[in-house]
């Protein structure tokens, strides 16, 4: 019996008690949905529910009357073994060994489907990260924000949402006019400007530009005629090789939107036109203002300057307003520590169109923290090749990309992260992700050499998993479902790591106590074909697991 059966269970069983009179409620009061949970303690059975609280005053009862009379009719299923009163009213459920086994049948009959659901379908989320500016290699920031931003998109698309990946290029504005400069210094042999960027990817594409372009002779330019050029081409190949680094570390994105465009289309000033409509658009000291403090905000902004250029948060508008036109419920943006002080501004400007912000609303913020690697205990500060910030392939050289992948998603977005190279590269336990993606690897090595002793899934009593071993393997997988849906509404991807690496614990120490297969004195026996089905579920769904997160589950380590 899954966690799904055992609540739809309770809930016509009450339906069954009201229609018998034995509860006066109104079917109507019951909610669509009875909520199940594993107890703190093992000992307390397999799940937990306090519907009897919930619903006891509104049928005029005490709670322990109303649970003792649930937990009366609830035991009448053969399927449960025990449905015990506790506290004020909880109900602690222990289902019968051959109920809690068929868990094992279930899960390899849905395989990969087991953890998804349709709960979400009909709701359309554009999820914008990394958005690095397109001047420089991803850096290790906006590296956690690609395996946390695509682990997230994995997760909400297993609940039913239809996700929209979407990255910003930053393509208008000085940033832009100072890396030009920097691939122009470089093409010319000259020391990088004060505020341009170094390292030595500079030089790489400056002479990657020449080396393409031998129709154009540099001397002939005057410097803005040879800016304008290295702004052209050299945006570009910087554009291409991002997309490069992030499609080998196994992200893609639906959509390349580009700053500039905005512009160019009218977008920026039809936007503005539409929050003037609305009568929160004013003109003071010879700029135009948005009367942001009326939606949230802690001050009014600029959305035209004094001379008549659109300023940055006039982007935001338009972009915002994109995102919405083109069937956006949801727009998620994932922002860096720096951002922080961009919540209340972005959320007022939502308002101001008449939309909702905050968690789960037509527009949410998340930030995310620092990520500090370390190497034999001292800090690791620059990376060879863009000179003076580590970046994404300096992890993935190191550690490799499930490695990479899994550290940076494996703990709370908002929290500063360490990674430990020496840790990420090694092939021990310390190792998170070799802890797990070892248990899959052994699960497989079992059903090989299980296959080899003649014990097959041919044949399945569920009733035979009833070791303690067993009890806490099945309980660790009946709690994936429910990991998932928590993962996509909390926008959390480090509680699917976090629960893969416990399911990885209990497999480990369930094969230090369980035999798949026979002694040399001994036949295949019902015991060791239920526990092989036991062993490929436990498989089946830390594969699940570890593709929601992006990581591989490899058969041999």
């Amino acid at each position: 019996m899954t966690p799904e059966e055992l609540a739809a269970f309770i809930k016509s069983t009450l339906e069954t008690a009201i229609t018998d009179g034995e509860i006066s409620l109104p079917l109507t009061d019951l909610p669509a949905e009875i909520k199940v949970e594993r107890p703190r303690s093992r000992e307390h059975g397999d799940w937990a529910t306090n519907v009897a609280m919930q619903l006891a005053k509104k049928a005029s009862m005490n709670p322990r009357e109303f649970a003792e009379i649930l937990a009366g009719k609830l035991v009448e299923n053969s399927a449960i073994a025990k449905a015990e009163i506790a506290g004020p009213g909880f109900i602690n459920i222990t289902l019968s060994a051959a109920a809690a086994g068929e868990l094992a049948r279930f899960i390899l009959t849905q395989g990969q489907a087991y953890g998804r659901s349709t709960a979400e379908a009909g709701t359309t989320v554009n999820l914008e990260f990394v958005s690095a500016n397109p001047t420089g290699p991803i850096h290790i920031g906006g590296a956690r924000w690609a395996a946390v931003g695509d682990s997230l998109a994995r997760i909400l698309e297993a609940t039913g949402v239809t996700v929209v990946r979407e990255y910003y290029f930053n393509d208008h504005g000085a940033q832009i006019d100072r890396f030009s400069a920097s691939l122009l210094a470089a093409a010319r042999g000259q020391e990088t400007p004060e505020d341009g960027y170094g390292g030595a990817y500079i030089q790489d594409i400056a002479q990657q530009v020449l080396r393409e372009h031998p129709e154009v002779a540099l001397e002939t330019l005057s410097d803005v005629q040879a800016q304008e050029f290295f702004r052209t081409h050299g945006v570009n190949l910087m554009f291409a090789s991002i997309k490069r680094e992030l499609a080998d570390f196994r992200v893609n994105f639906d959509v390349f939107f580009h700053e500039d465009s905005l512009h160019e289309s009218g977008a920026v000033a039809a936007a503005i036109d539409r929050l003037a409509e609305s009568g929160v658009v004013y003109e003071q000291d010879g700029a135009k203002w948005i009367r942001t403090t009326d939606f949230g905000d802690d001050k009014d902004r600029v959305v035209i300057k004094t001379d008549g250029n659109a300023a940055y948060f006039a982007g935001d508008l338009a972009y915002y307003l994109d995102k919405r036109n083109r069937g956006a419920d949801q727009v998620v943006l994932m922002l860096g520590a720096d951002h922080h002080g961009y919540i209340g501004r972005m959320y007022a400007m939502a308002r101001a169109f008449g939309d909702t912000a905050g968690k789960g609303e037509n527009l949410e913020i998340l930030i995310g923290q620092l990520v500090n690697l370390v190497k034999d205990g001292e800090p690791v500060r620059m990376s060879k090749r863009a000179g003076t910030v580590v970046v994404l392939d300096d992890l993935v050289g190191v550690a490799g990309v499930d490695a990479a992948r899994y550290s940076l998603v494996r703990a709370a977005m908002d929290t500063t992260l360490e990674i430990d190279l020496g840790v990420v590269s090694s092939n021990t336990n310390d190792n998170p992700v070799y802890y797990v993606q070892y248990a899959y690897a052994r699960t497989c090595s079992v059903a090989r050499n299980a296959a080899e002793h003649g014990v097959t899934r041919t044949d399945f009593e569920p009733s035979l998993l009833d070791s303690p071993a067993d009890n806490e393997l099945l309980a660790a997988l009946a709690k994936y479902p429910e990991i998932v849906s928590q993962a996509a509404q909390l926008r959390e991807p480090h509680r699917v790591a976090r629960y893969v690496e416990e399911l990885a614990g209990a497999y480990h120490a369930w094969y230090g106590k369980s035999r798949v297969t026979p002694r040399a004195d001994e036949g295949v026996c019902a015991t060791h074909q239920a526990r092989l089905w036991l062993n490929d579920a436990t498989g089946q769904v830390i594969a699940n697991a570890l593709g929601l997160l992006g990581v591989t589950a490899p058969e041999k380590m």
